[in-house]
């Protein structure tokens, strides 16, 4: 890469960068930014929450089935 194409790439970039408006720059940055815990541990503790708040969600449903036919009766 000669010095030429790395001042027209940087000028791009400071360009887009001036032109685009803070707000839309901010929410680029938060939709691509992974959250700590992949980022430190993998995807295994992201699937085991999954997995855990999958099982509460299925607790929660039976316990209020079953407070519903309590109220019925």
């Amino acid at each position: 890469m000669s010095f030429k194409d790395w001042v027209c790439y940087l000028l791009e970039r400071w360009l887009w960068y001036v032109e685009t408006p803070k707000h839309k720059r901010k929410e680029l940055k938060q939709m691509s930014r992974v959250p700590w815990t992949v980022r430190w541990f993998g995807l295994i503790p992201f699937s085991m929450k999954m997995a855990v708040d999958k099982q509460r969600s299925r607790l929660r449903s039976r316990t209020m089935a079953k407070r519903s036919i309590r109220k019925a009766e």
